[in-house]
């Protein structure tokens, strides 16, 4: 639209006629900014809310963000120089498993932290206290309190993902809290070595950016499911991040959440998650002996569905179903036997001195024939090992899958499957892997004299 000229001595009837020119203009402008979308309207349109948005709405509150400093040694500084350490502050992130304050992060974000601080996402700053951890898998549980219970974010299944389906990350990135980027699956299934001491198995590799900070973050579906935990990025690369499947994240958080751990409280129940697309079920595998789960009359095979009105469908549904209950109380279980329904009571005993490790120590006998007893640093260090730790054989049994393999008494136990055997749990540990059952035999590692052998044991048939 081309605009009159006037000149400086114009007449006033001439300014006025430029001015309503003007005006006319600025309400052409004003209508087609309008119409093009550069104004807004004030209410935004139901498009804008998909499904993916209202999911992350929602699972924002069950979402926290952790700080802390830490002293590490300072790269290039030798042992006993002056300097040699520094304070760093540390960030990652967290989610609400439980109500009560309990949140599952990675190791790494709290390891040597003193003072946990965690944001909510109302802004509220508290501090947090670290509960459980297990530097292997790199998880750890930390525990707020609060006076009204918390909001628990929703666990969907990490057993039927697929390459290429859409996923989005949200975690506290470079100190930028609740900061939400959006990918997809690039693979499943890697192995990442991130430093000498620590490499992780079994991993989600996405595209969603994940920077640092999102360490212990939850990986979301497009139904706003959390289907693994955030924890490294490939130095150097852009696009590649990993996170621990969630069905891997959440039977180590079982085992840090036991009551025999935190409580001293017995159950006698061992049993596995099995997880499909469409449910997850706890089923037991076997009962302690004497134990309150033996008295309750449960038994191998039984699904149990829910423990003194808490829906029941993983191995940490039972231990959070159990935790904090009196040793007198009389719970009501439910459970699955058959394709019928049965109920049952369970009151829980004091856990006797070393009754876990001695069921544990049970277990390893009856499935690898093997009698194994950790060993002191001091003495670990004497065998010159590049290991960290291991397990003296103290007795094989005649007849087992370890006396076939040729294991003697005075061997040191250090390595199972891609795993180190430091302690029994980590043994249990391997044993209690699908992946491990599906790849039978397990290839194991011991030491003997200056030698490092290795064989492959094939396990002890199990109760099903």
């Amino acid at each position: 639209m081309p605009v009159p000229h006037f000149s400086q001595n114009q007449p006033a009837a001439q300014l006025t006629a430029r001015r309503r020119w003007l005006q006319g203009v600025s309400v052409a402008c004003a209508a087609a900014a309008f119409g093009s979308g550069l104004f807004a309207p004030t209410v935004a349109s139901e498009a804008r809310f998909t499904p993916i948005v209202r999911a992350i709405e929602a699972a924002r509150p069950s979402v926290v963000n952790i700080h802390g400093r830490k002293t590490v040694r300072a790269e290039n500084a030798s042992f006993g120089s002056d300097g040699g350490v520094k304070q760093v502050n540390g960030m990652g992130t967290g989610i609400v498993f439980d109500p009560r304050g309990y949140i599952l992060t990675n190791y790494h974000v709290v390891e040597g932290v003193s003072n946990i601080q965690v944001t909510l996402h109302n802004d509220r700053h508290v501090v947090a206290r670290l509960i459980a951890h297990d530097p292997k898998t790199d998880l750890a549980v930390i525990k707020i309190d609060s006076e009204a219970p918390l909001k628990v974010v929703q666990f969907g299944t990490s057993c039927d993902l697929r390459t290429a389906e859409e996923v989005v990350a949200m975690g506290n990135a470079y100190g930028y809290e609740y900061t939400v980027t959006r990918g997809i699956i690039s693979a499943l299934h890697r192995t990442v070595q991130v430093s000498d001491e620590q490499k992780y198995q079994d991993l989600i590799q996405t595209d969603a950016s994940i920077n640092p900070g999102n360490s212990g973050g939850p990986l979301f579906n497009i139904d706003g499911d959390v289907i693994g935990i955030n924890v490294a990025v490939r130095v150097g690369a852009q696009g590649i991040g990993f996170a621990i499947p969630i069905d891997e994240a959440l039977d180590v958080a079982a085992r840090l959440m036991s009551i025999e751990r935190l409580e001293q409280q017995s159950h006698g129940i061992v049993g596995k998650t099995k997880c499909e697309p469409t449910q997850r079920t706890f089923v037991v595998s076997s009962v302690r002996r004497e134990s309150p789960g033996e008295r309750a009359d449960l038994q191998p095979g039984d699904i149990i569905t829910s423990i003194a009105g808490r829906k029941v469908e993983r191995a940490l549904d039972v231990e959070l179903a159990l935790l904090g209950r009196r040793k007198t109380e009389d719970l009501n279980v439910e459970v699955i036997r058959g394709g019928n329904s049965v109920t049952t009571n369970l009151v829980l005993a004091p856990a006797t001195k070393n009754t876990g490790k001695v069921a544990l120590a049970d277990r390893v006998w009856e499935n690898l024939g093997l009698r194994l007893a950790p060993m002191e640093d001091q003495e670990f260090k004497l065998l010159n090992s590049r290991y960290r730790g291991g397990l003296a054989v103290q007795a094989v049994r005649p007849d087992s899958p370890a006396a076939a393999q040729g294991i003697r008494r005075g061997d040191v136990l250090v390595g199972m499957h891609v795993w180190e055997t430091v302690s029994l749990d980590n043994v249990s540990y391997v044993l209690d892997r699908e992946d491990a059952n599906r790849q039978e035999p397990v290839l194991f590692y011991i030491l003997r004299g200056s030698d490092t052998l290795y064989g492959h044991l094939r396990l002890a048939e199990r109760p099903r």
